[in-house]
């Protein structure tokens, strides 16, 4: 049995981008902050996403040289989408930006994840191995949320407030009380905050 956790980046009035879905501000060159999230993100034993997340990072990490892009296309994938295997990349090419890098195949056999949520996501708690790690976009991780089916909630916290953009805790039926397990203040004013079912 392994356990499900959402790594997110959010501001510090709770959005995890911006209206039109605006996520520049996570990237603030902070090599200690980046150090700790590529070290959880090598914690994975499955990496899953939304469809929109999953066309985005299929485009890029393949032949990204990005200190994250390692464990970003080495550690499987499964994919949320009702479009079946058609949301799968056909292959992964040589693209302007390089060459694909060790790993970037495991875009074009990604898990393709459309039944329904709970129990997709229990089918895929009940296998052995490293905890499975979500990544958004903001629809998907409420989803997640609003079902309960998250361990541990992975926050890093960024200094910054955009006055409007997309939560991902607005669907809870109810209150939900999490208990605080680390804090971590990095120098540029991120801070990693991981909370687990109280």
């Amino acid at each position: 049995m392994r356990e499900l956790i959402l790594a997110m980046a959010m501001t510090l009035d709770g959005f995890v981008s911006g209206p039109e879905g605006e996520t520049d501000w996570i990237f603030t060159g902070d090599e200690e902050a980046i150090a700790w999230k590529v070290e959880n993100a090598w914690n994975a034993g499955l990496h899953i996403m939304g469809s929109r997340t999953f066309e985005g990072m299929a485009r890029f990490w393949p032949t990204s040289t990005n200190v994250f892009a390692p464990a970003m296309n080495q550690i499987p994938k499964a994919v949320f989408s009702k479009k079946g295997a058609a949301i799968l990349p056909k292959a992964i090419d040589a693209a302007p930006s390089g060459e694909p890098q060790p790993g970037a195949d495991s875009w074009s056999t990604a898990y393709v994840a459309s039944g329904d949520l709970a129990e997709e996501i229990t089918r895929l708690k009940a296998e052995d191995g490293k905890p499975i790690i979500a990544h958004g976009g903001a629809t998907f991780a409420r989803s997640l949320i609003a079902h309960d089916l998250v361990d541990q909630y992975m926050l890093m916290v960024y200094p910054l407030a955009l006055g409007r953009g997309q939560p991902i805790f607005s669907d809870l039926a109810q209150p939900r009380q999490l208990q605080l397990v680390s804090t971590r203040v990095f120098p540029k004013g991120a801070i990693a905050q991981v909370y687990r079912r109280a």
